[in-house]
């Protein structure tokens, strides 16, 4: 049987050029699932986009709460903002989490969701979060897997490789430990997430070599045989330029997800699937 792998596309809505270079990587390359943030100007036309041009392309949410502003008024969140009422960026956002109220960051994500069931008139096939926010404290990641819950959707496993830069808080076994209790119950959807986790194809690991070796390791995985790969492509506009630093590297994410070897190997001998396939 051959491994299923989801080729996940962070950032959908955050702009226009990562909008369509996320669809163009869906419709010509490996990409399969994405997640959208709800919080972003561009997001409600982009997901209406998806819905048209690509509508086989897994849709999901990427939780926001260190980029943009709350989708609610500041005055309900204002422990999730700075004075100007944006979200705080990361290192800000780490050093703030015990002041963070947590009946706002549940209210606040639930506005999120209930926008972007708004816009396409269904639930989001997954939850993840930007910069993997969710997961830095035992009490985010717990109103994260309740709203999974509630919506009955997997979410992402972000323990396994490239994810090292997690803060900690949250370890790998208790989120285990969440999944198997929950996966327990005979209500519960079926899985809740991944088996495995890439997140190395990024920035200088955004590679020809460096992706066709993590395809190769799902293939070749003893015992996994779920996976989830993280990506970031783009058409590079001189809004991206402007407004992330992350941007000449989602241009080269974008054709690398696209390239003939990569696309042979992956459509070949792997199972290409959006998290609403999972085991299916």
């Amino acid at each position: 049987m051959k491994k299923q792998l989801i080729v996940n596309a962070d950032d959908y809505g955050h702009m226009e050029g990562v909008s369509r270079g996320i669809r163009d990587a869906h419709l010509h390359g490996i990409v399969t699932s994405t997640s959208t943030m709800m919080n972003r100007p561009f997001a409600v036309q982009a997901l209406k986009l998806a819905m048209e041009e690509t509508p086989k392309l897994g849709l999901g949410v990427h939780l926001c709460l260190t980029s943009g502003r709350p989708v609610l008024p500041v005055e309900r969140v204002k422990s999730l903002v700075k004075a100007d009422g944006l979200f705080c960026r990361p290192p800000e956002f780490r050093a703030r989490l015990d002041q963070l109220d947590i009946d706002e960051v549940r209210a606040e994500w639930h506005a999120q969701v209930e926008q972007y069931v708004k816009t396409t008139g269904r639930k989001p096939d997954h939850l993840d979060s930007h910069h993997h926010s969710s997961y830095f404290t035992e009490a985010l990641f717990e109103e994260m897997f309740e709203l999974a819950a509630e919506l009955r959707c997997p979410i992402r496993r972000p323990f396994g490789e490239g994810a090292g830069y997690l803060p900690g808080q949250l370890s790998a076994e208790h989120f285990q430990e969440m999944v198997a209790n929950f996966a327990d119950s005979p209500s519960a959807p079926q899985p809740l997430t991944t088996q495995g986790f890439y997140g190395t194809f990024y920035d200088e690991g955004a590679t020809k070599a460096n992706l066709l070796e993590i395809l190769h390791k799902v293939i070749d995985h003893p015992t996994f045989t779920t996976f989830e790969l993280m990506c970031h492509p783009a058409f590079v506009d001189d809004e991206l330029m402007q407004t992330s630093s992350y941007n000449e590297q989602r241009e080269r994410e974008r054709q690398l997800l696209q390239d003939p070897d990569v696309l042979s190997l992956a459509r070949n001998q792997l199972t290409l699937i959006n998290f609403s396939q999972l085991n299916a």
